[in-house]
Order: C-alpha cells, then sequence, then structure tokens
C-alpha cells in the first residue's frame, strides 16, 4: 500500500457544522474504499496567496492516509463535484520520505569548548 497527502482548501463562507460534515464526507471516502487513515491536519482559516473564485482566504484540511491508487482518484473525483472544494492537491509519498520519518533523531553530543586564549601583551606594559 502507498502513502499518500491530499491538501484541500475549503471556502470560507461555509459554516463550521457544514465544514465539519463536509472533512467527514471526505475522510468516509478513504475508508469506504479500503484506505487506512493516519492523520488529519485542520489549519483552519488562512489568507490565501491569491484569490481564488473572489476568496480571499479558505479553510485548509490535509489529509495523510495509506491505500491503493484507487483512493485518491476517488477523493479528487469527489473534490471536483463538490463546490466549495476550492483548490486540492493529491502527493504520493517515496520510501525514502517514509524511512526519514521513522528514524529517531540522533542526538548531538556537544562539541568541545575552545581552548582559553592566551593573554595577549602590549609592548608598553613590558617597559
Amino acid at each position: 500500500m502507498n502513502q499518500y497527502e491530499t491538501g484541500f482548501i475549503i471556502a470560507p463562507n461555509l459554516s463550521e457544522e457544514e465544514t465539519s460534515a463536509l472533512i467527514v464526507q471526505m475522510a468516509e471516502v478513504v475508508s469506504a474504499k479500503k484506505g487506512r487513515m493516519i492523520r488529519q491536519d485542520l489549519w483552519g482559516k488562512r489568507k490565501l496567496a491569491y484569490p481564488i473564485k473572489r476568496y480571499q482566504e479558505g479553510f485548509y484540511v490535509f489529509f495523510n492516509y495509506e491505500g491503493t491508487p484507487v483512493v485518491p482518484a476517488e477523493l479528487e473525483r469527489k473534490f471536483k463535484q463538490t463546490d466549495p472544494i476550492l483548490r486540492f492537491m493529491t502527493v504520493r509519498k517515496s520510501p525514502g520520505e517514509l524511512k526519514q520519518g521513522k528514524k529517531k533523531e540522533k542526538t548531538l553530543e556537544p562539541a568541545p569548548a575552545p581552548a582559553p586564549a592566551a593573554p595577549e601583551q602590549n609592548d608598553e606594559e613590558g617597559k
């Protein structure tokens, strides 16, 4: 099974209940196509980089899931049919990215402290 990340932007004119219902509806597509949801990231309303359909902001949502290629294809089909979805993008994560995410971070040992510098002597002090 492949791992995917899908991000989509919902129009800001929906109420909180409508937005929540839309997110749940899209999440159900993953389980309906025998995929497994790993994580949902809800960023909330953010300003868009440029106007989309005359909206200046949108509600950002990210799904991390695994499944067959049928899952993102069905999600994208649903996105195209749903008017409040302004933009969407799906990325298949490569095996290298998956291994990097699972590795524990190495603890860096502190560098040895530099040796104290010898005090400089002025010629005038010696006179």
